[in-house]
């Protein structure tokens, strides 16, 4: 039962930013649109890259700073708890 809120809940989110989540669960690597992001967001600033387009926004943040995020810090927080 809990499990299946959790899922409808997902399902509906993922529906609003068009299925962002859902691709950024199959695809772990950086693709070429998440380098090109990168560089925009370097040039334009968040704020210009956000009124560019939000969707290609949400994409930029899910794909590229949540992804970095969960390899470089969460995952290496629970290896240090574990082997301490």
């Amino acid at each position: 039962m809990v499990i299946k809120a959790i899922k409808r809940g997902f399902l509906h989110f993922d529906k609003k930013v068009d299925g962002a989540v859902g691709f950024f669960v199959k695809h772990w690597g950086k693709t070429r649109f998440m380098k090109s992001m990168a560089k925009k967001a370097q040039v334009l600033g968040l704020e210009k890259l956000y009124n560019k387009g939000p969707k290609a926004f949400i994409y930029f943040f899910l794909f590229y700073l949540i992804r970095d995020t969960i390899l470089y810090i969460i995952i290496p927080i629970y290896i240090a708890r574990w082997t301490s």
